[in-house]
């Protein structure tokens, strides 16, 4: 027998951020709750700003009976002359019966003390306490409140409660609060408690009290108004998920509205304008014809007939944030960008200061682009000796930024505004760009630099702080990474595929080591070997086949990679790749590192002088390619089957069994040069 269930507990407005990035494991949390205690079923997980609602449709009234059975002591060790022992009569205890309503069971092949027992499943209403304490008390909020003389905590105080099965109110008690039969609609409808006779006027009750309490109705009717708003305004509204989800958070009666503000702060760079509404008054940005305008959408939680106010109260906060903006950015213009200061921002302890991580990123940036100076020359259309003069300018700039007062107020822009900056003072286009362009990719897909030059500057910033907290031994260790270390590798992973640049990860760090602390270059090595498995997107066995072959050049690692790939994953490949394999497990007995060479004097077989004719002709042969170089390897099949079908390797005859060894071992170094196929799984 089932009955609908309905637990609403009702809080002041929660933090949109801090619940969102747990919304999926509230919801997992009540699921394993309900396995836990036998009750799993189908329920919906709901919140507002001012609670969280779990809704079952068909809840088991109880939990469904259970069998229960005890294995106790075998019989040698439960009597003795006769006589319970101690343990037999502590089994009996722990049974709730006397050592006479014991009976005999099989357990490993022993014969034991052995009880069963039918129990009867709990009423679901008696447990309702218990579950909900533990759900909770699951909720990994991050800061939590305490209120009143409570010692106990939450992310906001709980001011309602009900829990309501079937008919019935079910009695809970959380924080003090005791469940009954009455919840709260939006606040500019009433204040007062509102009572719900039963569960199926839940929903209804607070739609006459304007609130929407499903959060996929609220982003709907938002996204609808979007489109009405762009329609009537001819206007385009960001659609930014991000704070999306978070306008669907904080409101229960979600209204969009548009809003202006004077045309004289379109002086500011857009992204300052953005920043200001979005981070400070969750503000939609607006655009006319591919530019920023000067309007924006807020989403109210009024509920009102008249929304003039609430658009003229929204315009009048928006505008000393652009006011101060429009300050700080005409100060800084005016100021210049000048490192002046940085000498005195510790960077990390043991690395300096920020004046210190740019003489290090100078050096790092020239090695660099001596190394890429022929691509860059290319791409650029610029000599030597004006590239290293940019150069030096880029990176000497790129931290400039941070001791405006723009970044002061919006750290997130930092690098930006520099880039604004230097690009109003009249810097090459280079160097601004690469300003702006120094802390990307920022993630996974992101943005990669839009040059080589651009591309040095952000490697120069991410190889520095990987040497730089290697060095002083802060290695990230579990999840726990800090400084973005493994970031930093996949953005160096990406940006060196991406324009073919030589990276060896060997010689890099041999080239850089002499500006740091002295430290195991290894744990630096593996560490970013260790990322390349987690950048590529390929079969695990085809990254640790490459790199088994030694091979530390990530750019030639990604193209071996994507080589053998492609050929691994082909649909015939399974079937074709036990001849290699046994290719590999012969040669496991050779030393590849000694002279391998084939006396031809030696063959016996036919099928010895077809091998060797196809794998000359393979290896003799140019290739555009590594997947055409592979795909010629592994063309090579036949002629291996042939001589393993008429070829004995580990003949009695010493050397002729050496001649075939080397044979062989030839073909599987061959493949080596690439990677190791004795790693590849099918």
């Amino acid at each position: 027998m089932t009955q609908p269930l309905l637990i609403e507990i009702g809080v002041e407005e929660l933090p949109a951020i801090p619940l969102l990035k747990i919304v999926a494991n509230i919801e997992k949390s009540w699921t394993k709750i309900l396995g836990e205690y036998n009750l799993a079923n189908d329920f919906d997980f709901i919140y507002t700003p001012r609670r969280l609602v779990l809704k079952h449709s068909a809840m088991p009234v109880s939990q469904a009976d259970a069998t229960v059975e005890f294995f106790g002591p075998p019989m040698v060790a439960a009597l003795k002359d006769g006589e319970p022992t101690k343990a037999a009569q502590g089994f009996a205890r722990k049974c709730g019966v006397s050592f006479d309503e014991l009976g005999r069971g099989e357990k490993n092949g022993k014969e034991v003390l052995y009880f069963k027992k039918e129990e009867k499943g709990a009423q679901t209403a008696s447990l309702l306490q218990e579950m909900i304490e533990k759900w909770i008390g699951s909720m990994a909020f991050g800061k939590m409140m305490r209120w009143g003389d409570r010692s106990d905590e939450f992310i906001r105080p709980i001011r309602w409660l009900q829990v309501r099965m079937g008919e019935s109110s079910v009695p809970v008690e959380l924080y003090g609060v005791q469940s009954d039969t009455k919840t709260y609609v939006h606040r500019m409808v009433s204040y007062d408690a509102v009572e719900v006779p039963n569960i199926d006027a839940y929903e209804d009750i607070l739609k006459e009290g304007a609130v929407m309490l499903q959060p996929s109705e609220r982003e709907a009717v938002i996204l609808a108004e979007f489109d009405a708003l762009e329609a009537e305004h001819n206007i385009v509204i960001e659609r930014d998920n991000a704070l999306l989800a978070e306008v669907v958070a904080i409101t229960e009666n979600p209204k969009a509205l548009v809003g202006t503000f004077d045309e004289l702060f379109l002086e500011l760079p857009p992204e300052v304008i953005i920043t200001s509404m979005k981070e400070h008054q969750r503000y939609f940005p607006v655009f006319e014809g591919g530019k920023i305008a000067n309007k924006f959408v807020v989403v109210s939680n009024a509920y009102t007939d008249d929304y003039s106010k609430v658009v003229a109260g929204n315009e009048r906060v928006l505008k000393p944030r652009l006011a101060d903006g429009l300050f700080f950015y005409k100060n800084d213009l005016k100021n210049g960008l000048s490192t002046d200061g940085l000498e005195k921002v510790q960077f990390i302890d043991g690395l300096g200061t920020l004046a210190d991580k740019i003489v290090r990123e100078k050096n790092i940036a020239t090695r660099l682009l001596g190394l890429y100076m022929e691509k860059v020359e290319a791409q650029t259309g610029k000599n030597n000796a004006e590239l290293e003069k940019l150069m030096d300018r880029a990176v000497n700039l790129a931290k400039a930024d941070l001791m405006s007062e723009m970044v002061y107020e919006f750290t997130e822009l930092q690098g930006l505004m520099g880039y604004y900056y230097a690009k109003a003072l009249g810097e090459d286009e280079l160097v601004y760009t690469a300003i702006k362009e120094q802390y990307m990719p920022v993630g996974e897909g992101a943005q990669l630099p839009s040059s080589i030059f651009s591309a040095i500057v952000a490697m120069s910033a991410k190889l520095d702080t990987l040497m730089g907290l290697f060095s002083v031994g802060m290695i990230p260790t579990g999840s726990k990474d800090p400084f973005a270390l493994r970031r930093a590798v996949n953005g160096i992973v990406r940006i060196v595929t991406e324009y073919d640049l030589a990276f060896n990860i060997d010689d890099v760090i041999v080239l850089l080591k002499d500006t740091y602390n002295d430290f195991d270059t290894k744990l630096l090595t593996d560490f970013m070997i260790e990322r390349i498995y987690k950048s590529l997107d390929a079969n695990p066995s085809v990254i640790a086949a490459v790199l088994a072959s030694g091979e530390r050049d990530i750019n030639e690692i990604a193209k071996k990679v994507v080589a053998l790939n492609d050929i691994v994953s082909s649909d015939t490949f399974k079937e074709q790749f036990s001849t290699f394999k046994r290719v590999a497990n012969i040669s496991k007995d050779v030393d590849l590192d000694a002279d391998l060479s084939i006396d031809t004097t030696c063959f016996k077989e036919d099928a010895e002088v077809t091998l060797y004719d196809a794998y000359e002709k393979v290896i003799n042969q140019d290739y555009p390619d590594y997947k055409t170089q592979l795909e010629a390897l592994f063309g090579l099949k036949r002629e291996l089957d042939g001589y393993f079908d008429d070829v004995m390797v580990n003949t009695e005859d010493e050397m002729l069994k050496n001649n075939r060894l080397h044979t062989i071992g030839s073909v599987y170094k061959t493949f080596k040069n690439i990677a190791d196929i004795k790693e590849i799984t099918v």
